[in-house]
């Protein structure tokens, strides 16, 4: 793996006492990597990650891992609104949904696995807190996306993947699956309707764990999937 230093001015303290136990997979959704590097390390952009994976396998590396990049926004995840605190995040070379949207290429995904297993080994962060911005931004941002191969990264040792059985043939309970949700880290109530802001949830643990299909349909699949996930997070935790 080859890192490129290419310091970005865009970083401050973390907050006091937070632990980094989460990492955060962005895609850059600009048309090259250098346009990225340059807005990632331009002062009056105000953002930035620790660190940008280009198509080719070159890692850059932006903000030391001791500091609080600016990568997340606005954003939660179990209740921790100051997620920049508390991650690392990793920026992937793509130009996005509105500018091309491509699969990963092999020689960055490689690159990315051999970088996040060593963030892994340097941080305590567990398999449910390796995480895409969608899903500590659902409904504002949607990167990495459905193409982005989350199954490739937990075969690998990062981050968790589940295979479903078969739904079970009694009707969806949505506060269950809400719950279920909110327990794994989803920013959501369990109110039983399926509001605003339980679609735009369901559809980023979809967009996560059921690529296949991201509709924000809370149907037996993603309930299934989200009882399995839970349940795995919660006895490691």
């Amino acid at each position: 793996m080859k890192i490129v230093d290419r310091p970005s001015p865009n970083f401050g303290r973390r907050r006091a006492g937070a632990a980094v136990d989460m990492l955060v997979l962005h895609y850059t959704g600009m048309p090259s990597a250098e346009a990225a590097l340059d807005r990632l390390c331009d002062a009056r952009a105000e953002v930035s990650a620790h660190y940008l994976v280009d198509e080719d396998g070159t890692v850059y590396r932006l903000v030391d891992e001791a500091h609080r990049a600016w990568h997340a926004g606005v954003s939660c995840w179990a209740g921790e609104r100051d997620v920049n605190s508390r991650s690392i995040g990793i920026e992937l070379a793509n130009p996005g949904h509105e500018l091309g949207y491509r699969p990963f290429p092999d020689a960055q995904m490689e690159a990315l696995i051999e970088l996040a297993r060593g963030i892994l080994a340097r941080h305590p962060i567990p398999p449910h807190r390796v995480l895409g911005h969608s899903d500590v931004a659902p409904g504002r941002k949607i990167d990495p996306g459905e193409k982005f191969d989350w199954r490739l990264l937990a075969q690998a040792g990062i981050g968790l993947w589940a295979t479903p059985g078969a739904p079970p043939a009694s009707p969806v309970e949505l506060a269950k699956v809400q719950l279920d949700l909110r327990n794994f880290g989803y920013d959501v109530a369990a109110t039983g309707e399926a509001d605003e802001q339980t679609r735009a949830v369901v559809c980023a643990f979809q967009r996560h764990f059921r690529p296949q299909r991201c509709d924000g349909v809370c149907d037996g699949e993603t309930a299934l999937l989200a009882a399995a996930l839970t349940s795995f997070a919660s006895a490691t935790t």
